[in-house]
C-alpha cells in the first residue's frame, strides 16, 4: 500500500480562502493588514521567493510592499530602514529576505525588527516565547509543518519525532513545536552516529538537510509519517527533496512531495502571522 500524499499546495489554498475572510472582516473594522518585505541584492532565488510572497499576499487581500536595496547597501542603511518601518503604524509585518550580502550581519538585522512585527518568527523574543509555549509568531516553515500534521489528524502527542537537521530556521524550532505538543523529540545532524538506527524508530520523520534523495525506505519505520523540507535542483533542472519520494512512499503512511509540499505552507503561515500582527497578537 502506498503512502497518502500530504499536498501542501491544496491545503495552502484552502487555508488562504479562510484568511481572505479574516482580512475582509479586519477591513470592515478599518484595519488593512500590511506586510513589507525588504530584499537586499539581486539573488535570483530570493527574488523568486519575494515575488511568491507578494502574489500570495494579493490572493488573501493583504497589502504588501517590496523594498529593494542594492547589494552595496550598508548594514547601517538597512538598520535605518527597519527603524523607519518599526515606527510606521500602517506596517504590521516586516520580513527581511535571507540570505543577506556577506558584509551585513544577519543576527543584527533580525534583532532590529520590532518583535511585534517579526512575522518570520526569528527574533530572540519570539523564539523565547515559542520555547516556553507562549502565544507568539511561530517560524513559518515549522508552523507550516505542524499545521500539515494537524490538518491530517496525525497523532503528535506521545509520538517519537526524529528531526534530521538542526538549523535555526527549521530543525531546531520544528522540534520545539513538536515537543510543545507532547511528542518525544530526537535531533540528528551531520555528526550523528548510526543515523539509520535512530530514524527507523521514528513515528514522524522530518528531513531538512538540503541533500537530494538521501533518505529512502531503508531509513523508515513501517507507516512512518515523512515530512520532506529539502528543495534541491538536479542537473536536469528538476526539483526534488531530501527524501527519495518514490522509494519512501512504499513504507510511509503519509509523505509530503517536493514541490507542492512544505513550500506553499511556509508562505501561507507568513500570511497568517501578518494577519495575527494586524490583530495585535490577540490569537494563535
Amino acid at each position: 500500500m502506498s503512502a497518502e500524499v500530504i499536498n501542501g499546495k491544496d491545503l495552502a489554498h484552502k487555508l488562504r480562502a479562510g484568511m481572505k475572510e479574516e482580512v475582509s472582516q479586519l477591513n470592515k473594522n478599518g484595519v488593512i493588514p500590511h506586510l513589507t518585505v525588504v530584499l537586499v541584492g539581486e539573488d535570483p532565488a530570493s527574488k523568486s521567493y519575494v515575488n511568491g510572497k507578494r502574489k500570495a499576499s494579493e490572493e488573501t487581500g493583504i497589502s504588501s510592499q517590496i523594498i529593494e536595496l542594492p547589494s552595496t547597501a550598508t548594514e547601517e542603511e538597512l538598520l535605518q530602514l527597519i527603524a523607519k518601518l518599526n515606527n510606521d503604524d500602517s506596517v504590521h509585518g516586516i520580513l527581511v529576505q535571507l540570505p543577506l550580502p556577506k558584509h551585513i550581519r544577519e543576527q543584527q538585522v533580525i534583532e532590529a525588527i520590532d518583535p511585534a512585527k517579526d512575522v518570520d518568527g526569528f527574533h530572540p523574543v519570539n523564539i523565547g516565547r515559542m520555547m516556553t509555549g507562549k502565544d507568539t509568531f511561530l517560524p513559518c516553515t515549522p508552523f507550516g509543518i505542524l499545521t500539515m500534521l494537524k490538518s491530517n489528524n496525525i497523532p503528535i502527542e506521545g509520538s517519537h519525532a526524529v528531526i534530521i537537521g538542526r538549523s535555526n530556521i527549521v530543525g531546531k524550532p520544528v522540534g520545539q513545536l513538536l515537543l510543545n505538543e507532547n511528542a518525544t523529540v530526537t535531533y540528528c545532524h551531520s555528526k550523528t552516529k548510526d543515523l539509520k538506527q535512530i530514524t527507523t524508530k521514528a513515528d514522524i520523520l522530518i528531513v531538512a538537510v538540503g541533500k537530494a534523495n538521501i533518505i529512502g525506505k531503508d531509513y523508515l519505520k513501517q507507516d512512518a509519517v515523512v515530512i520532506d523540507v529539502g528543495v534541491n535542483r538536479l542537473d536536469n533542472g528538476k526539483l526534488t527533496g531530501d527524501v527519495d519520494f518514490e522509494d519512501a512512499k512504499e513504507i510511509a503512511s503519509y509523505i509530503t512531495p517536493v514541490p507542492k509540499g512544505v513550500g506553499p505552507m511556509t508562505i501561507t503561515m507568513l500570511l497568517k502571522n501578518t494577519i495575527k500582527a494586524a490583530r495585535g497578537l490577540s490569537e494563535n
